[in-house]
């Protein structure tokens, strides 16, 4: 019988990586993710396995690089300014497609920011890489509490099944809110075995059955080619969104995390009001369902994308219409209150739909 409790998003970010058989957390502390920290730091020894504080983000990444070579599920969390400072050993990460899941709870940038403030500002830097090299991450945008702690734990089937890093994008409201649980586990295919993982010189001599990196299978080329394969099958086969009541819809509202949460609740104040207005979720910011807004825009007559920044999810969207429809942007001066402590609540977004239609 599967069990419930109350936890918040970060305890279910934590309890997700157990759950998937995380056994190794390397982290620095950062606010709005140090629970997650503080959290795996008692239970991880209960299960024989290992907190490990760093003296920096920069080290807990590479010690991320160096647990993921062993072919362990692996996992660090951070906030916006600790995950700008990973990203020299994200990218070496890439090169040689170590697996691994970070947690980025964001906080408003730039800069340092502000640790107790909610933001949306880190959109690009994950879904466009982040570092040098032409990269590309899986980045899961969970909404819920629920949804945090399923999704960490599917991050981690894919960055096996794709040997890629994952990452589950939350934010300071979602990370801080607490909501009821499910703590099932998810059941998914097998994956195939990691004959390229390090061992140890006690088995295979110390090497790996085969090459860590693409890089030598031919040269530069060669390597980028099998990435861009890679990266196309993961588009085909992973891409996600949820569709809320956007059919037929003749305005399109789309929105992620915990934006998405006040959205939805703005477009049923719109359906009560009489107006046709729906949501669509993307939960795969990479890859990007730019194929079913690109459908479900060409029904609509205009598009309204909300988050909590100055405008960077607006920017996929407008490539994925196509200039079919305008597209117009509720940002981060949509907070109901003036000064940075403010919200985008629901009736501020329905004044907007109201605006619009």
């Amino acid at each position: 019988m599967a069990e419930w409790i109350l936890s918040s998003g970060n305890e279910a970010a934590a309890r997700g990586a157990i759950q998937a058989g995380c056994k190794y957390f390397f982290g620095y502390p950062i606010t709005p993710q140090n629970e997650i920290a503080e959290f795996l730091s008692e239970e991880l020894p209960k299960i024989g396995g290992v907190y490990l504080q760093s003296d920096g983000e920069g080290a807990a990444a590479y010690m991320l690089f160096g647990g993921a070579l062993t072919g362990q599920r692996v996992m660090t969390a951070t906030s916006s300014p600790g995950f700008s400072l990973m990203h020299e050993a994200i990218s070496h990460m890439a090169m040689v497609e170590a697996p691994a899941v970070i947690i980025e709870v964001m906080r408003l940038g730039p800069g340092a920011g502000t640790g107790g403030q909610q933001g949306q500002t880190d959109y690009r830097q994950m879904t466009k890489g982040g570092g040098h090299g032409a990269y590309r991450n899986i980045v899961l945008a969970p909404y819920t509490v629920q949804e945090i702690f399923d999704f960490t734990q599917l991050a981690f089937y894919l960055a096996d099944k794709y040997r890629i890093l994952v990452i589950v994008a939350t934010d300071f409201i979602l990370g801080r809110m607490t909501e009821r649980v499910n703590l099932r586990s998810l059941n998914f295919p097998p994956l195939p075995a990691k004959d390229w993982a390090l061992k140890g010189k006690d088995q295979k001599d110390g090497k790996s059955d085969h090459h860590m990196s693409a890089l030598v299978f031919g040269g530069i080329p060669e390597f980028f080619q099998h990435q861009t394969e890679k990266h196309q099958r993961i588009i085909e086969e992973e891409t996600r969104v949820e569709n809320y009541q956007a059919e037929n819809a003749r305005l399109i509202i789309i929105a992620y995390g915990s934006t998405a949460r006040a959205a939805r609740r703005a477009v049923n104040i719109a359906r009560k009001n009489g107006l046709e207005v729906g949501l669509l979720r993307p939960i795969t910011l990479w890859p990007f369902p730019k194929e079913a807004i690109k459908k479900a825009a060409s029904r609509a007559e205009k598009v309204l994308v909300v988050e909590d920044s100055p405008g960077e999810l607006v920017e996929d969207v407008e490539a994925a219409v196509l200039e079919q429809v305008p597209v117009h942007l509720l940002g981060i001066w949509a907070r109901h209150h003036s000064g940075p402590s403010g919200l985008i609540y629901p009736e501020r977004i329905f004044q907007e739909i109201k605006a619009l239609i």
